[in-house]
């Protein structure tokens, strides 16, 4: 009786430690740039939710277009109305893998450069992107961090013909995520 009991034991313990590790943040924050000769646009969406899994490297992301904040209320009305037309595509996602998540020892504090790729979707396409990350380490807490650019075109986020030249072609986009266990 004691050999089965301290079988189980043993089971329980290997079976809850071989279970996929969940870090997760609701308050992520996803940050764009977009660099023109009129004015720089700059916006802050501190709404974003995501899960990043230890054991497999899958990572996800969705932010809600309109938890974009602007420095004027004008260019976050066009922002949702005219370019990511937010009532219609009210989200964008990622879902992804870091492609070499053996660089990183998720319990050992440190700071590890991997690269992410997987499908971001906006504005109705979907498509495959890889960008370098950083994730770090501390005090069994982690936190991601990534800088990469989109093109409009890519997602069919037109722009007006009256303005074209006030806006980038392209994007900076800044990602930066706390996360806890879940």
């Amino acid at each position: 009786m004691k050999r089965i009991i301290f079988l189980l034991g043993v089971s329980f313990t290997v079976i809850s430690t071989s279970v996929a590790q969940n870090f997760f943040t609701k308050n992520g924050m996803l940050s764009f740039f977009s660099k023109s000769a009129l004015e720089n646009i700059t916006a802050v969406n501190n709404q974003v939710v995501s899960v990043l899994n230890t054991t497999t490297g899958e990572t996800k992301f969705s932010a809600i277009i309109k938890g974009f904040k602007f420095k004027k209320a004008l260019m976050q009305e066009h922002f949702n109305e005219n370019y990511m037309e937010s009532d219609k595509y009210p989200k964008a996602t990622f879902s992804g893998t870091i492609t070499d998540p053996g660089k990183i020892s998720f319990t050992k504090d440190g700071e590890y450069n991997v690269n992410v790729s997987g499908d971001l979707a906006m504005h109705g396409v979907t498509k495959k992107i890889s960008a370098p990350t950083t994730i770090t380490v501390r005090s069994g807490k982690l936190t991601g961090t990534s800088t990469f650019t989109v093109l409009l075109a890519d997602y069919n986020i037109s722009v007006p013909k009256l303005v074209e030249n006030n806006i980038a072609k392209s994007i900076e986009i800044k990602v930066n995520c706390s996360y806890e266990p879940k």
